[in-house]
């Protein structure tokens, strides 16, 4: 079976050519090679997706130079961690030291040693590597394996953001096990954590367009993001998952709703998210639907 490995990809920011050919025939070979001849330009590839891995960057450039290049990489949210080191001809302790307390990860001068460049770069592209990793698994839940409420959070500001710029909807469902209490009580905590697992993957199978997202909230509630998502329509996933949940059949002869596991939902959709909306509504409209739906009788799903 072959597996397919993509290369790291490199941006190189130069107004010069022949430093930005020697640097890019030197790494063409291990990495993907983009190239920016201005520091407008290198903000404007830089913040465009997929995100380059490492930069390389020059201080001397007209109009706009590496320094301020670095500094505005480094105020963005979008481009903050991507490791940028100087390669320059400047080479003071005082032009090192600006560099650095900009945020680059390290300080090349020129001229410089290519076998040297290519170590420091695959070094500083191993600790991002290893960052990113942390990252990721900082936003999975480690129980459930799906994205935990601190990912859910950054999601949801980003996608009301969004939706506030496009006027368009945003959807929200909360979800709660009916009497999960009860079934850790009487079939253990063993038992239950399964059972977590069990409607997790459940609830992750049925949100299927890109954009969605279904999160662990805590304890036994999940949070489901819909954007571009009326009340309607919310409706209809939300009793989508509420079939798949009951159809795993997981036994519950302690639940006062029904001989297996369920779940109760509340939904809410908005639109017009302005300046005179806070986000915190939304979940907590959703979250009133959800207590109505379990006053109700649970295994049901109720919308506001």
């Amino acid at each position: 079976m072959n597996i397919s490995v993509q290369r790291p990809t490199i941006l190189i920011i130069d107004d010069v050519p022949t430093n930005v050919q020697i640097l890019a025939e030197a790494l063409n070979p291990l990495y993907r090679i983009k190239v920016a001849s201005s520091g407008a330009n290198a903000l404007e590839i830089a913040q465009r997706k997929p995100h380059p891995d490492i930069i390389l960057l020059d201080v001397m450039m007209p109009e706009m130079d590496g320094f301020e290049v670095c500094r505005r990489l480094k105020s963005n949210n979008e481009t903050s961690n991507i490791p940028v080191i100087f390669v320059t001809a400047k080479n003071t302790e005082s032009d090192e030291e600006l560099g650095l307390n900009l945020g680059a990860v390290d300080y090349i001068t020129k001229p410089f040693s290519i076998p040297i460049t290519k170590a420091r770069i695959r070094n500083h592209l191993r600790l991002k590597h290893q960052a990113d990793l942390l990252e990721s698994m900082s936003m999975i839940d480690a129980l459930t394996q799906i994205p935990n409420r601190r990912n859910f959070d950054t999601t949801f500001q980003s996608e009301w953001k969004q939706a506030a710029r496009n006027n368009s909807t945003l959807a929200v469902i909360i979800i709660d096990i009916d009497y999960f209490k009860q079934y850790n009580d009487h079939y253990g905590h063993g038992a239950g954590d399964v059972c977590l697992q069990m409607v997790a993957s459940a609830l992750s199978k049925d949100i299927i367009r890109p954009g969605d997202m279904v999160a662990r909230y805590g304890g036994e509630e999940f949070i489901v993001i819909l954007p571009g998502t009326t009340e309607e329509e919310a409706l209809i996933v939300a009793e989508r998952l509420r079939t798949s949940v009951e159809n795993l059949a997981i036994q519950h002869e302690y639940s006062k709703t029904a001989s297996v596991i369920t779940i109760s939902a509340g939904i809410t959709s908005q639109r017009n998210l302005g300046d005179n909306t806070i986000p915190q509504n939304l979940i907590d409209s959703a979250d009133k639907a959800l207590y109505i739906a379990k006053e109700n009788g649970r295994n049901r799903i109720y919308k506001v």
